[in-house]
């Protein structure tokens, strides 16, 4: 909750003087009234209503805190990753050497390559996005024709291959051929060539001299090769064992119109807060949460206290198939009864400091390495507490700074008295007391001033036509001589509310609902009597 001036303060008077050449001057003096308005804001909650914090009950009309965020969302590429690989196959003779006449197929084979990906067993991916940059060579001093077949590479049913004409090994510099080729949406059966392992990529190598070429030698010094770069590689579907991969973070949330609090305690109903982790993979988890803390706007920190923290809560894994998987849903409450939830909420945290751990497969390969991740796949853990806005308040205090900016250095016009005039509309069922501070350019308070009525509660007011309660009135503060005296350092005015809610009957404070749309409104102004002096 933030007021904010409306203008920048501006004091203009001027001073006529009237001269007779014939007759001797006399001094002139005279006193004036001067008002100069501070501020002319309102204090609401309608700013903040669509911030998802703060939401009024279509039922009770009242305001809510909805504290309902999600603190970790995590997908496939959170959890597994493949790192630019390359991939090389190449062939030589043993020893000796080969007459290879025009045509001849000089090598057909297949070979497996790992992929770098540490602690996992990968038996079959999508890949989303990514390349592949094949480059081949030839030793030959005759053009060589490469056909290259990545088994297992499949897409629309087509395996990967790629047809190159390289060309001869000229001046002691092997003939080279390189393509870029997009391999998105391709499927990939990393089971190896006999299908019974994991992260094995293969690769065919057939390679043919040039049929309309001449006769050459192929000696064991030379070497036929090609080199396959997989780059930038990202998968919307995985299958395998992902391993006991450990996802963790500390983070921070804010409720932003508990910013402007100060100090002062409340009284809040009653109520739960609750944390719901919700599997949509194909594999076990174990989640942990670490820590669950909040600290108002006076660095007072509260931690959440229960048997619920840094306790093991066990997920099942999501069921079904791509596109009809059914997720599981754990939950992790916190009520009255099996935590310090009370104490939690009416800390008025304004930030919420919320630790996690979640563990994939505690219990180790389980599946048979049939863990899945589909690409709506989502790890997610939200927190969840409607809580009625239901204030019980004891010296709750506001503050907010506007400028100021008199001065006093003109000597023919000085101000002699002056008092702050403060008209408020409040239709917040609360009562307020409250005090000016008066600051320098460094934010330092050089005078401190009390009004001595209160703003009145909503409640001893009048009911408006739609349907609030309003009290309006008019406070006065007479500003001293001491704060007179130091116009001239003072930049700022410094405005404190202590808001209390008292029961109409009783004048106790006590927990009450605040209306959806309450607002308080105010206007504050200076008033100063000027000593002019000609």
């Amino acid at each position: 909750m933030n007021l904010k001036n409306t203008k920048s303060l501006l004091l203009l008077f001027g001073l006529i003087s009237l001269g007779f050449s014939s007759c001797r001057k006399e001094k002139t003096s005279w006193e004036s009234d001067w008002v100069v308005p501070i501020f002319n804001d309102t204090l609401s909650l309608e700013n903040l209503e669509n911030d998802s914090t703060l939401v009024i009950n279509s039922s009770t009309l009242n305001y809510e805190v909805d504290l309902t965020r999600t603190i970790a969302n995590f997908g496939l590429a959170d959890i597994i990753s493949i790192e630019d690989t390359t991939i090389i196959q190449d062939f030589n003779l043993s020893s000796g050497s080969l007459s290879v006449p025009p045509g001849y197929t000089i090598v057909n084979q297949i070979e497996e390559h790992d992929l770098n990906v540490d602690g996992i067993e990968l038996k079959k991916i999508r890949v989303k996005t990514g390349q592949i940059v094949v480059t081949v060579f030839n030793p030959l001093v005759t053009d060589v024709n490469f056909d290259v077949t990545l088994p297992g590479v499949i897409k629309d049913g087509v395996v990967f291959n790629q047809n190159y004409s390289v060309p001869a090994h000229v001046g002691g510099v092997d003939g080279t051929a390189t393509a870029t080729l997009d391999i998105s949406g391709y499927w990939i059966d990393l089971t190896g060539e006999f299908g019974n392992s994991y992260n094995k990529l293969q690769s065919q190598m057939n390679v043919q001299s040039s049929p309309t070429g001449p006769t050459v030698t192929l000696s064991s010094s030379q070497l036929i090769k090609i080199q396959a770069k997989i780059n930038d590689i990202s998968m919307d579907y995985a299958k395998g064992y992902f391993g006991n991969t450990i996802l963790s973070d500390t983070l921070s949330t804010n409720i932003d119109f508990l910013n402007a609090i100060e100090s002062g305690t409340a009284d809040l109903p009653g109520t739960s807060l609750r944390f719901d982790i919700e599997n949509g993979m194909k594999l076990a988890a174990k989640a942990i949460l670490t820590k669950v803390e909040n600290t108002n706007n006076a660095g007072n920190a509260v931690a959440l206290s229960s048997s619920n923290i840094n306790a093991p809560f066990y997920l099942n894994g999501a069921t079904g198939t791509w596109g009809a998987t059914v997720n599981t849903n754990t939950q992790i409450e916190f009520n009255p009864g099996n935590s310090n939830l009370e104490n939690y909420l009416e800390n008025l945290g304004k930030t919420h400091t919320i630790g996690y751990q979640i563990q994939l497969n505690p219990w180790g390969n389980t599946s048979g390495g049939y863990d899945e991740i589909f690409p709506d796949s989502r790890l997610k853990v939200k927190l969840h507490a409607e809580l009625p806005l239901s204030l019980g308040t004891n010296d709750l205090t506001l503050v907010d700074t506007f400028e100021l900016n008199i001065n006093q250095e003109e000597k023919a016009a000085q101000i002699v008295s002056g008092k702050l005039s403060l008209n408020y509309t409040n239709a917040f069922p609360f009562s307020g007391d409250i005090e000016f501070g008066f600051l320098d350019e460094y934010g330092a308070v050089l005078h401190t001033v009390v009004a001595n009525e209160q703003i009145q509660s909503s409640v001893y007011g009048l009911l408006g036509t739609d349907g609030l309660w309003r009290m309006k009135d008019e406070l006065e503060v007479v500003i001293s001589e001491t704060v007179l005296s130091d116009l001239a350092l003072i930049k700022n005015v410094l405005v404190r509310v202590r808001l209390n809610s008292p029961n109409v009957g009783t004048g106790i404070s006590e927990a009450v609902a605040i209306p959806g749309g309450a607002f308080l409104g105010l206007k504050l102004k200076a008033g100063f009597k000027l000593n002019v002096n000609l």
